[in-house]
């Protein structure tokens, strides 16, 4: 397969993964603005989500003011922000166009759909009271074009790497989201253990649609943050977790392996980071710091990213 090929595949998939996390992103800042006492300085939730979602310096320099509205413009519908869920998913759509013949007609009219839906939206329409129901059907449209993926696509090249491209991206979102509550939103050592504290963990779960397969797995625990913690990290049980998203991500790379007839030094390097989440355990996380530990992961997921794209010749 050509490098052009594959990387477009890699990011049309890692785009609309995209999009679905910026909907989960601002559907935690929402959640979390309408509780009470939201409006205190050290709960600045809509500054979590900008700096989550790595949009906080682009933001800056185009408003002097965090607002709703204007977090909410800035990461929904303004194409001068990369990152945007109508930029990401314009781009997403420009890399299926390109490798158009390499997909199944359901995995290509389930994206070309959710664009020309997108577009029709109006910004000015979107008031708070509808944020949720568009978010809702951001990330439904997510969730349909995944499934086209798995339900009609063909266990080839043109499937590994779009899965790779999902993958990463989770993974990546996932320890963003987990970031974001631990280090940045309640910093107040006052606070933890709080019911402020214990509801916006409860709030994580719900952006990740875990919060009753949590109630399910740990029956009467009750919202702990080392528990929840350890689903989003290391139950493989979770199909959000870190741990589920490097097992599928060394799954696909082992079907290209299989394929190509040939292993690469990224496959070690996925492996390892699997492994070591199995092994892992939440004490020690904990110990050492989460958010230390979280940000290793994300500069490490990334740095994968990019040697994916190296070892495949991405243009």
């Amino acid at each position: 397969m050509l490098g052009r090929t594959a990387s477009s595949l890699f990011w049309m998939s890692r785009y609309m993964e995209r999009a679905e996390n910026m909907a989960r992103l601002l559907e935690v800042g929402h959640r979390i603005s309408l509780m009470p006492g939201a409006i205190e300085g050290h709960r600045d939730e809509w500054r979590s989500t900008l700096l989550s979602a790595a949009c906080d310096q682009s933001y800056a320099a185009k408003y002097d003011t965090i607002t709703a509205q204007k977090v909410a413009d800035f990461l929904i519908f303004d194409e001068s922000n990369p990152s945007s869920i109508r930029s990401v998913v314009r781009t997403a759509r420009n890399n299926g166009r390109a490798v158009r013949t390499a997909l199944t007609r359901d995995v290509w009219e389930s994206i070309n759909t959710t664009w020309n839906d997108l577009v029709a939206v109006n910004p000015a329409e979107l008031t708070p009271d509808r944020l949720p129901v568009f978010l809702d059907w951001v990330k439904q449209r997510s969730m349909s074009f995944r499934g086209a993926i798995l339900g009609t696509m063909l266990r080839n090249e043109n499937y590994y790497f779009s899965q790779l491209g999902n993958f990463v991206e989770r993974a990546d979102n996932t320890a963003r989201i987990l970031d974001v509550k631990y280090f940045i939103l309640l910093p107040k050592a006052t606070d933890v253990g709080s019911d402020i504290d214990l509801h916006q963990w409860g709030q994580i779960l719900r952006s990740v649609s875990a919060h009753r397969a949590y109630r399910w797995f740990y029956r009467n625990s009750g919202y702990k943050a080392w528990l929840v913690a350890e689903f989003l990290i290391l139950r493989e049980e979770m199909p959000r977790s870190l741990l589920f998203s490097y097992s599928w991500i060394c799954t696909a790379l082992a079907g290209l392996a299989q394929l190509h007839g040939k292993r690469y030094d990224i496959h070690a390097q996925a492996e390892e980071t699997r492994d070591g989440l199995r092994k892992g355990r939440m004490e020690d996380i904990f110990q050492s710091g989460l958010h230390e530990y979280l940000q290793h992961f994300i500069q490490s997921n990334n740095q994968l990213s990019r040697d994916i794209a190296t070892t495949y010749n991405f243009p």
